[in-house]
């Protein structure tokens, strides 16, 4: 099981028992390894230490936690922060929902507002409380 392969002197044939896809050599008297060009070098006695398995995640761990701050945290803050608008509704404010119409709540029930859209004609509509997109000004006493 033991081959040691040995390099003839430069310019000559490999020996028979040596393959030719093995470009280097170990010599095992002296523990020096021989390359192609008959030079002789010394193995390093600086061992490299072991890559912390941690290191190689470390850019892939990265990017999660800044995908989680972009595409998730973001959004359920913006949620959050409209969710609690739609419960601080309360009569005369004025609103704008998400298509723009701009109205004063009338009254405010559990699922739904009902908004005055026109002073002169007394136009009212329901609308979801989800439609409220911004409150534009606070009349409160």
């Amino acid at each position: 099981m033991n081959n040691i392969w040995i390099l003839a002197e430069a310019g000559q044939e490999l020996d028979e028992t040596a393959n030719d896809s093995m470009p280097e050599a170990i010599d095992q008297e002296t523990e020096s390894i021989t390359t192609e060009d008959g030079s002789q070098t010394a193995p390093s006695d600086e061992e490299t230490p072991p890559q912390n398995p941690l290191m190689s995640f470390l850019p892939l761990i990265v990017i999660f936690i800044v995908m989680y701050f972009f595409l998730m945290r973001g959004p359920k803050k913006k949620q959050q922060k409209h969710t609690q608008m739609v419960k601080s509704l309360q009569k005369n404010d004025k609103v704008q929902t998400i298509g723009g119409i701009i109205g004063t709540v009338m009254e405010v029930r559990e699922n739904e507002v009902i908004l005055k859209i026109d002073e002169t004609s007394n136009t009212r509509i329901k609308m979801s409380k989800g439609a409220i997109g911004s409150v534009l000004s606070d009349d409160r006493a």
